[in-house]
């Protein structure tokens, strides 16, 4: 994890991956969550999940215990640094999450993805335009004034204007012109509702 470049959304960060990780687990203080579980939230491997906690448990910034062979982690809101960094953190990494929780409990969304500056910085596009807004593209029919509450409510946690834009189910593949091609021709980042809806369980696991 920490061999990668430097996220192009906050460089003083070794890594996209690192700043996910401390993003999920700073800006929920209500998950508890084990190396393994962390590692399938975040898409890296358990052995770079451990140094990262090690480090971030040395600092202070995460604390954790063993419940048998399974250390459960979780943040450590007594830091001095846990509100600020959080709220960096949750800024700059925290979108696909925020969004898809927001998303999730609305009916007829096919599916969602970030576009725009956030996602070209996000993938390491440094020549995009500096980020603004949080551009988000729903697929599908939802009903548009839950869309818009949704939207409103991530707005006040992400700090960024939310943005979004409703298309039907299969507008990527067959959509026409500028936005259509302004869109699919830009980085794009999956919102994973289903992982989400997962998600609505125990906040322990």
């Amino acid at each position: 994890m920490e061999r990668g470049p430097a996220p192009s959304l906050l460089p003083i960060l070794r890594s996209r991956q690192q700043g996910e990780l401390l993003a999920l687990l700073l800006g929920d203080p209500e998950l508890e969550a084990s190396l393994t579980g962390l590692a399938a939230l975040v898409s890296v491997p358990v052995s770079s999940v451990h140094r990262e906690i090690d480090r971030a448990e040395s600092a202070g910034l995460v604390t954790s215990r063993k419940i048998g062979n399974t250390r459960l982690v979780r943040a450590n809101t007594g830091s001095p640094y846990y509100r600020g960094l959080a709220d960096v953190l949750v800024k700059a990494f925290g979108p696909p999450r925020v969004l898809a929780a927001v998303l999730a409990p609305i009916d007829n969304i096919d599916a969602a993805h970030i576009y725009g500056s956030w996602a070209a910085h996000l993938l390491g596009n440094e020549a995009d335009r500096p980020v603004g807004d949080i551009d988000v593209l729903v697929l599908g029919s939802p009903d548009r004034d839950e869309l818009y509450a949704a939207a409103a409510t991530a707005e006040q946690r992400l700090g960024r204007p939310v943005q979004a834009t409703v298309r039907p189910a299969d507008w990527i593949s067959t959509g026409t012109g500028n936005f259509h091609a302004t869109v699919t021709q830009r980085p794009l980042v999956e919102i994973d509702l289903r992982k989400a809806q997962t998600e609505t369980g125990p906040r322990s696991r």
